[in-house]
């Protein structure tokens, strides 16, 4: 149950606008969020209506043109670079519609990579860790894989156990189903939620799915945002 005084990410005022050569685009402006711990967040809207750029900017992968972002009491709209990007690694998670593993490397490889970008010690026990992630994921037995040897659900599913192997305090997902035929898209759909349960993580998603939305504890409409 979402303890509702316990705020994960909160933006104020934010707004995010694009230049051209000859004009200014603006996708969303005045916008305030509270997203509490332990809750599922769905954003949704017509294509182009800002649902991606929002989910970067609350998870620090872009920057809001007006307004602040506070994650974790911290506020990361103003962070460096490099403070960001670790900040991110140890934060953050993210699922991607397409699942981005780096086909030179197996399943269990792609896994690995957030760790080694935390400078991980890469032994025994992270081994251990990102095959227990395959398994709860339901892919354990394709470890030894390369991407190119799975189904498109069996790499989404390798995707959302990446995302959760630094043990991130938000998942972001930003059309994780869309790549997929509609029994991979339910697979993955009943995973989130069940992996959300099991590991006790906040979700935000950006999605077109009805179905997904549905299952969220509250709903973020791009089309409603000035």
């Amino acid at each position: 149950m979402t303890d509702m005084s316990n705020v994960i990410i909160k933006g104020e005022n934010l707004s995010k606008t694009y230049k051209t050569v000859v004009d200014e685009v603006k996708v969303f402006g005045n916008l305030d969020i509270e997203i509490y711990r332990g809750e599922a967040i769905a954003i949704m809207g017509k294509s182009g209506g800002g649902k991606t750029t929002l989910l970067n900017i609350l998870s620090g992968l872009d920057r809001p043109t007006t307004g602040n972002v506070m994650f974790d009491n911290k506020r990361i709209d103003n962070m460096d670079e490099t403070s960001l990007s670790v900040f991110r690694n140890r934060n953050v998670g993210f699922i991607f519609q397409h699942h981005y593993l780096l086909e030179d490397f197996t399943a269990i490889e792609n896994l690995l990579i957030p760790l080694r970008i935390a400078e991980a010690e890469m032994g025994t026990t992270a081994y251990k860790k990102a095959f227990a992630l395959l398994k709860a994921v339901g892919v354990n037995k394709r470890a030894f894989h390369y991407p190119d040897q799975l189904s498109g659900g069996e790499r989404q599913r390798v995707a959302v156990g990446r995302a959760l192997i630094n043990n991130p305090q938000v998942v972001f997902a930003d059309e994780p189903t869309g790549s997929l035929d509609r029994k991979n898209a339910a697979i993955v759909e009943d995973l989130l939620w069940e992996l959300k349960d099991k590991f006790n993580k906040t979700l935000v998603i950006a999605t077109h799915s009805l179905e997904i939305a549905e299952k969220c504890d509250k709903v973020i409409n791009m089309d409603e945002q000035g």
